[in-house]
C-alpha cells in the first residue's frame, strides 16, 4: 500500500516533464480514488514538479532496490 511520504518509481516516461521510467518521486498526497500527487526533484531548487498520477503509473520501491542519479533534459 502506497502512503504519503513513500518513495515511488515511474513505470513509464512522462515526456512533457522530462521524466523517465525508474525516476523516483515522493508521494505528497494520496487521493481517495487511488491516485497520487508525486513530487519529483532535481538538484535545481527551481524545478520541483508535482504531478497527479494514477496507481498504474507508479510502483512501490522495495528495500532491495538501488536509487540512481541521471542528467535530466529540460522540460518540453
Amino acid at each position: 500500500m502506497i502512503r504519503e511520504l513513500d518513495l515511488v518509481a515511474l513505470n513509464s516516461d512522462i515526456v512533457g516533464e522530462g521524466l523517465r521510467a525508474g525516476d523516483i518521486g515522493t508521494v505528497v498526497l494520496v487521493h481517495a480514488d487511488g491516485g497520487f500527487e508525486v513530487e519529483f526533484e532535481r538538484s535545481d531548487p527551481q524545478y520541483p514538479a508535482v504531478l497527479t498520477l494514477e496507481r498504474d503509473q507508479v510502483k512501490e520501491l522495495t528495500p532491495d532496490e538501488i536509487k540512481r542519479c541521471r542528467i535530466a533534459r529540460k522540460r518540453a
